[in-house]
This record gives structure tokens, C-alpha cells and sequence, in this order.
């Protein structure tokens, strides 16, 4: 008998939630967060992070005052961490995609208690990620040249460039993002509304549920627009990091012209923002008390993806090396053996190595992958291995240039690092911010997947009940010949 022709009791009544968890007890555990006192933790790291995104506006500032020569680029290396942060914090953002609209279009019940975190962290990555293309131009109050506006422009963008490729899907992937989250949060913020005990909270989560009533016809609307935005993100989980790998793919730049690029960038970038979804996750869960509503079943789960995606990043490396040499081409070659595996960036390829891919193996082994301590350290390292990933790809391409009088060590200075920092403090003030005042679980839909939420539930019983007597009943007419 298949597993879906079971009764409700034999799979588990909560499979999703922790054992008790009813439709108020949701409620009152979210909305507890938002409606009381925040606790010395989040104080703590709230003004940190502050304290960074102050760093961040000092360091552009200087940056703008200066000019980029105040980075560490040079002749050969014209692009170094600018692009390596823009790249990293755009696929830390595809995590919430995945989980909010393929998985939901999948029907995949389990997405429901990490999907709100998952979305609220693809915004404020994007936001960290938009900083870097405005800044490494250099003249950045030229910026708007790279969208087509009418009658203002003598010249209008390149549309043949990767560079506007990258506007023009970052931005539709913000804009999708941004109403896809927003829609999802608007019954949640009703229920704020409808709990608030002050004027200022009931006008603010009022004006924000724009008029939610519950009723069946908003429910309908909602679900199908809800529908029809996963439908719309669903394609640009693939295509945004696609285009972003095109600024490499297109050149002829040796260690950057391969066509495995497209899949192994939308890869890397599943990989890095589960593993930021589960560094997030596994703080914020601990603090607020959240394990009977984000259970091992989903850290599990999630690691089950990170492993998966390392993989196929590991393979993506191989395949790298394979084609280099296959090729014939010397060029080729020499950055994958002598710039990478060897040379004075061998160390940074190495890590790289070692967090992506050796790490998550640890994942096999199901003692690890529900393992609280280890789960919270491989993510961390893939986030470092990630970033190392796109410094590794850019840096070392670039450093030894065809001609040897033209090589050049890459070193940052202290304005990479503050601005890297900052952008850093930037994503955990809006993070910790979200927290403070959304509901950062989905209440709506995590209610969904309780038992009682099925409108045949008391059916499934009374069916139960009646087998049961059936059961009894044909005992006792069997035993009757035996007496």
C-alpha cells in the first residue's frame, strides 16, 4: 500500500510541526516575537550590525571622494572584489526563490516553515548585491545610463553587453521577489493587525494588509496571485544567475570562456543560499524558540539540497579542469594549473576546495545531517567557500595577463574589506529588523499543513472509527463457529 493511501494517524498527525502545535499556538509563537519586548540577543546584534552598515556609508563615501583608485585593482586585476561581492551576494539570494515558488509549485508541503525567511533574505541580498554595480563604475551619478530612458539619453545602453543583462535581470528578479513576499505576508499581517494593542500598530499592519478580511473571496484572489508570481519567479531562478555568469562566458578570457558556466553559477548559487537560509535559520530558531515549528524534519531536508548542489559544484570544477585540458588549449591550461591549483593563489583555490566540496560530504551520513553544531559550521563554510569560489574565478583569470611584464598581484585594501563588511552589517540590519516586525514564519501556510486544516478531517476519524467496529464485528462472526 502506498504511503498516501494511509490513514492520517499511521503517517503522523503533525508530520511538520512539533507534537500539540495547534492553529493558536502557531499564532501566539509568531506573533509573540513582534508584539513583546526584543530580547538582549537581538539588541546585541543589531547594533553590530549598525554599527558595520555605518562602516559601509563611510567607506563608499570615501570611495566617491576619492575615486576607485582606493581599491586594490590594478593594471592587470581591473576586476577584483567589487564584482566578487556583487556575484556572491546575488546567489545568496537565489535560495528564496527556490524554496518560495519551485517548491510551492511542486506542491512540496515541507517549505512552509523556512519559506518566509527564504524570501525576506533574497530582498535584502539583492539590495547588498545592487550596491557594487553602482559603485564600480566609478562615476556613479552616471548610473542611470544603463537604463533606456526616453528623450534624456544621447546615447543609449549597449544592449549587446552582459553588463545590462545583469540590470535588466537583477532588477525584474527584485521587482518579482519583492510582490512575491509581500503577497505572501498580507493574511499574516492582518492577524497583527487584528492582535495590535495600540493605535500606531493597528494603522501601520492595517494600511500594510491593505483591507484583508479573511473572507473567501480574498482567499481566492490571493491564491491566485500568489500562483501566478511563483509561475513568474520560477524561470528567474535559472536566468538571473545565467545572465550574471554571461559576464564571463562571453569574453575570451581564459578560465572565463565555457559554456558550463550558466548551469554551474545557478548551482553555486542554490548552494549558498540554503546554506545562508540555514545559518540564519538555526540562530534565529534557537533564540525565539521556534523548534515546534521548524523541526529537523526541514534542517534535514535542506541539507540533503546542500549536499546535492555541492555535488554537482564539485563536479562543475572537474569538468573545468577536463575541458582545459582537453581543449589543447595552452592558455587555458596554464590558469587552471599554474593560477589556480599552483601558484601564489593556490591557497584561496584550496579553500575554495575544501568548503564546497569536501565539507558538505559530511552530509551522507545522517548522525551529521541532523546534527544541530555540524549542520551550523558546513554552513558557514560553504558561505566562505562560495565567496572564495568568485574571487578564485575572477582574480586568477586576470592576474597574469598574456604578456608577464604585465602580471600583477592583487591585494585589497582597507576600503574592500570596510565595504565588504558593511555590506555585510547592512543585510543583518535588515534581516534583524524583518524579524523584529514581520512575522517571520508563514503562519498562514504552516497552518496549512495541519491535519485539522483538511476539510474532510473529522471524516478520516469517523472512517477509522467505523473500520474499527467493522473489524470488531467480524472478530466476533468468526469466533462464533470456534465457541
Amino acid at each position: 500500500m502506498s504511503d498516501y493511501n494511509l490513514p492520517i494517524k499511521e503517517l503522523g498527525e503533525t508530520p511538520l510541526v512539533g507534537d500539540g502545535t495547534t492553529f493558536s499556538s502557531i499564532t501566539e509563537t509568531v506573533a509573540h516575537v513582534t508584539e513583546t519586548k526584543a530580547p538582549r540577543a537581538w539588541w546585541v546584534g543589531f547594533l553590530i550590525a549598525v554599527s558595520f552598515t555605518g562602516v559601509l556609508g563611510m567607506a563608499i563615501g570615501y570611495l566617491f571622494w576619492t575615486g576607485v583608485g582606493v581599491w586594490g585593482n590594478n593594471t592587470p586585476v581591473y576586476w577584483a572584489w567589487d564584482i566578487t561581492n556583487f556575484v556572491w551576494w546575488i546567489g545568496i539570494g537565489h535560495a528564496g526563490t527556490l524554496i518560495s515558488a519551485v517548491l510551492f509549485l511542486f506542491r512540496q508541503k515541507w517549505r512552509t516553515g523556512i519559506n518566509r525567511f527564504a524570501e525576506a533574505m533574497t530582498i535584502f541580498a539583492v539590495m547588498c548585491a545592487l550596491i557594487f554595480p553602482g559603485i564600480h563604475v566609478g562615476r556613479a551619478w552616471y548610473a542611470y545610463y544603463m537604463l533606456p530612458i526616453p528623450n534624456e539619453m544621447s546615447i543609449w545602453p549597449n544592449f549587446k553587453s552582459p553588463l545590462i543583462w545583469d540590470v535588466f535581470a537583477v532588477s525584474t528578479y527584485f521587482t518579482v521577489s519583492s510582490l512575491f513576499w509581500y503577497v505572501g505576508l498580507i493574511p499574516d499581517l492582518a492577524t497583527l493587525r487584528d492582535r495590535a494593542k495600540t493605535k500606531l500598530r493597528r494603522t501601520i499592519y492595517g494600511a500594510l494588509a491593505i483591507g484583508w478580511r479573511s473572507s473567501n473571496r480574498h482567499w481566492s484572489n490571493y491564491e491566485r496571485a500568489y500562483l501566478l508570481l511563483a509561475a513568474f519567479s520560477t524561470p528567474l531562478v535559472l536566468s538571473v544567475h545565467s545572465v550574471v555568469s554571461f559576464d564571463f562566458a562571453t569574453s575570451l578570457m581564459p578560465g572565463w570562456h565555457t559554456t558550463i558556466f550558466p548551469p554551474y553559477f545557478v548551482a553555486g548559487a542554490i548552494f549558498s543560499g540554503f546554506a545562508m537560509v540555514m545559518t540564519l535559520m538555526l540562530i534565529t530558531r534557537a533564540v525565539y524558540g521556534l523548534k515546534s515549528l521548524v523541526l529537523m524534519k526541514h534542517l534535514e531536508l535542506m541539507n540533503k539540497i546542500i549536499l546535492t548542489t555541492g555535488s554537482l559544484v564539485g563536479y562543475a570544477y572537474a569538468m573545468e579542469f577536463f575541458i582545459a585540458y582537453y581543449s589543447g588549449n595552452d592558455y587555458e591550461r596554464h590558469v587552471f594549473l599554474y593560477n589556480r591549483a599552483s601558484g601564489p593563489y593556490a591557497w584561496a583555490y584550496w579553500i575554495m576546495i575544501s568548503c564546497n566540496v569536501l565539507s558538505p560530504q559530511v552530509f551522507w551520513f545522517k548522525r551529521f545531517r541532523t546534527s544541530i553544531p555540524v549542520m551550523f559550521v558546513v554552513s558557514i563554510l560553504v558561505n566562505i567557500g562560495m565567496w572564495f569560489e568568485r574571487f578564485v574565478i575572477i582574480v586568477t583569470s586576470l592576474f597574469r595577463d598574456f604578456l608577464p611584464s604585465s602580471w600583477g598581484y592583487f591585494r585589497p585594501t582597507l576600503i574592500d574589506f570596510g565595504i565588504y563588511a558593511g555590506s555585510l552589517g547592512l543585510f543583518f540590519t535588515l534581516f534583524l529588523l524583518f524579524i523584529r516586525w514581520v512575522p517571520m514564519i508563514a503562519v498562514a501556510e504552516v497552518k496549512g499543513v495541519l491535519p485539522e486544516a483538511d476539510p474532510h478531517h473529522g471524516e478520516h476519524a469517523a472512517h477509522e472509527g467505523e473500520d474499527h467496529n467493522h473489524d470488531e464485528a467480524e472478530g466476533d462472526v468468526a469466533a462464533a463457529p470456534a465457541e
